[in-house]
């Protein structure tokens, strides 16, 4: 079962919190990418959440074991050994119209609500301006288009890029890095039966057809 993974405890157990205590927030970042037709290897667990709801997340988290290794302005940090929870808080009225249009959906870790598609790319852009180094931000976007292409709103795409200033700053990566899991074999299994749970439909894989060019 999904929820038996440590990720998938950590997941459930942060939404069963959030969810009690009505906290305003929506999942960005990597898991939100499967929601939304793409898989993608990622251990953290970001959340979008409205700025006045701050000390709020800072409590949830430090009742849950957490230790707060940033908080600024507009991004927090928090770390349990080797797991990581990011937060990007919403201050400007695009930001936060992006987390109160966030889609609820059922998982096997409970209500998920996630940042849609369009405010996922923005996201995405808003991040790789910031920083040009994030080239897998790039990357995820190109998949958000060609697996959502033909659904997007092209125009709520773009319109994050037109606030000045940002949204946000960016990502603030943690002062003090995870640990690394004992076994990296099971912690890649656990993740991908969270990454499965979240997508509603498997990619599918085209059949192989040179072989004989793939000869070692």
């Amino acid at each position: 079962m999904p929820a038996a993974s440590r990720l998938g405890q950590q997941l459930e157990e942060l939404l069963t919190e959030l969810n009690s205590a009505h906290t305003p927030y929506a999942l960005i970042g990597g898991l939100a990418l499967s929601p939304h037709g793409i898989i993608r290897g990622t251990a953290d667990i970001d959340l979008l959440v409205d700025a006045d709801a701050g000390d709020q997340m800072d409590t949830t988290l430090r009742k849950l074991g957490y230790h707060c290794q940033h908080r600024g302005a507009d991004a927090g940090n928090y770390l349990r050994n080797d797991q990581r929870v990011d937060l990007i808080y919403a201050h400007r009225p695009i930001a936060r119209r992006l987390l109160s249009g966030a889609s609820e959906r059922t998982t096997p870790f409970g209500a998920l609500r996630v940042v849609s598609a369009e405010g996922l790319i923005g996201l995405k852009l808003q991040a790789l301006v910031n920083d040009p180094r994030r080239t897998q931000d790039l990357e995820d976007i190109r998949g958000l288009l060609r697996v959502n292409r033909g659904a997007l709103d092209m125009v709520e795409v773009a319109e994050p890029q037109d606030q000045t200033p940002a949204i946000f700053t960016g990502y603030v990566p943690a002062a003090v890095a995870p640990t690394p899991p004992d076994d990296p074999f099971q912690a890649l299994d656990e993740l991908m039966a969270v990454l499965e749970a979240l997508c509603p439909k498997w990619p599918e894989r085209a059949p192989l057809t040179d072989t004989a060019g793939m000869r070692l």
